[in-house]
């Protein structure tokens, strides 16, 4: 990992998204021990897609970056998550309201399956009302992870529509948009976006 070609990318990004967004690198494929390269390069924040990865990151590099979590949550994995991360953006299950009453999170995301896809986790819109009170903890904002299309364009009306429940319900964080298709995600309202090859490569 090479921490300047990594702040050139991050400058880039900055150019089109603006400095109000924030960039929340994704660390899936990163090193333990790339990551400080990141912390050189400028990145602040950070999100993990495993729970055992990111504890396992956080205790060589934990005081580097603020520290998400962004991947398919195993309710069970909630008691060694919700302690460390500023935010979980996947809440999207019965069985997570249950885990996060005796293990509450400082903050989170509810996943909406905007796309109606039987693949994808995530709260149906008709009842993300309903989820949002059951919820034990501070509902912050929504998360999405629309279909994977060539054209960005494709996945405009998705993110249109998060940005609407979002207003609906009165939430502030939109996290949507990665690599492929920030831009689109940027210009409808996305607060996060999350990043990986075109900050890397």
């Amino acid at each position: 990992m090479d921490a300047e070609t990594v702040r050139r990318n991050l400058e880039r990004v900055r150019e089109r998204i603006g400095p109000e967004v924030e960039v929340l690198a994704a660390t899936k494929y990163v090193e333990a021990a790339d990551l400080p390269a990141l912390a050189e390069a400028g990145i602040e924040l950070v999100g993990e897609n495993r729970a055992q990865d990111l504890l396992a990151k956080q205790e060589e590099h934990g005081d580097l970056f603020t520290w998400d979590f962004i991947g398919a949550l195993q309710s069970r994995k909630l008691k060694d998550i919700a302690p460390n991360v500023r935010l979980i953006h996947s809440i999207a299950s019965e069985s997570a309201l249950r885990r996060l009453e005796q293990n509450p999170a400082r903050e989170v995301l509810i996943q909406v399956n905007v796309a109606g896809e039987d693949s994808k986790e995530g709260v149906d819109p008709s009842e993300l009302g309903s989820y949002i009170e059951r919820c034990p903890c501070p509902v912050s904002g929504l998360m999405t992870m629309p279909p994977f299309v060539e054209d960005p364009e494709d996945s405009r009306r998705h993110f249109a529509r998060l940005a609407e429940l979002a207003s609906e319900h009165g939430l502030a964080r939109l996290s949507m948009g990665t690599s492929q298709d920030y831009e689109v995600a940027v210009q409808e309202g996305a607060t996060i976006v999350r990043l990986g090859s075109v900050l890397y490569g």
